[in-house]
């Protein structure tokens, strides 16, 4: 199965922000893209195991408040919320770090609006060298995933290590890295430190040195 990259490219929404959790100063990276489908349907495709294995991947648990998850090769966490068809929230435990998810679905004409934010507690040193895309592209292809479960449900999931598919997955992770450093930098961020950071964070998701994650 391929994908066409024009379908994907410009349809997330990103921004960055700061908030205080548990005293803690936060950086909060927000995804946003609309779907062309009713939130029961997102819904269902979000919280259903048996279609959350097909756009992301391996993943057990017990999907319910209080159960726990973890994505094979990826992160574990708590289900915190869960309020159908409108919110889930999980806790996002990665390399012995603790962040925040939330998915948060809203009715956008004869669709929905599926936002996704990510709060973390990101060392100074490693936001300068990687920036906000060693996150966001992670969503970013999550989201796409999404748009193409939807599209096709009974279609097998796009295989990132298949040879044909590597140009077009390069192409949006691109374009991708662009587009969060251009966040990174309608937030404040210092524009060649952004930049720098996409390109080293383009390269660890394409195979190059790049952060140890």
């Amino acid at each position: 199965m391929k994908f066409t990259v024009a379908d994907h490219l410009g349809a997330v929404q990103r921004s960055l922000s700061t908030r205080t959790r548990e005293g803690r100063p936060m950086r909060v990276l927000a995804a946003v893209r609309t779907f062309d489908a009713a939130p029961e349907e997102l819904w269902d495709a979000l919280t259903t195991p048996e279609r959350i294995q097909i756009w992301l991947g391996s993943t057990s648990g017990d999907f319910r408040v209080g159960g726990r998850f973890a994505i094979e090769h990826n992160a574990s966490g708590d289900i915190v919320a869960c309020d159908k068809p409108r919110l889930i929230g999980v806790t996002w435990e990665f390399d012995g770090d603790i962040s925040w998810v939330d998915a948060t679905l809203t009715p956008s004409g004869d669709g929905t609006a599926l936002t996704v934010e990510h709060t973390a507690a990101i060392p100074p040193e490693f936001w300068e060298q990687y920036g906000s895309g060693a996150t966001g592209i992670g969503w970013e292809m999550a989201l796409l995933a999404i748009a193409e479960h939807l599209a096709a449900p009974d279609a097998p999931p796009l295989d990132p290590a298949d040879p044909e598919l590597q140009g077009p997955f390069n192409e949006f992770m691109a374009a991708s890295s662009i587009g969060w450093a251009d966040a990174d930098i309608a937030d404040g961020g210092d524009p060649d430190q952004a930049r720098a950071a996409a390109e080293r964070t383009l390269a660890f998701y394409t195979g190059s040195d790049g952060p140890e994650a």
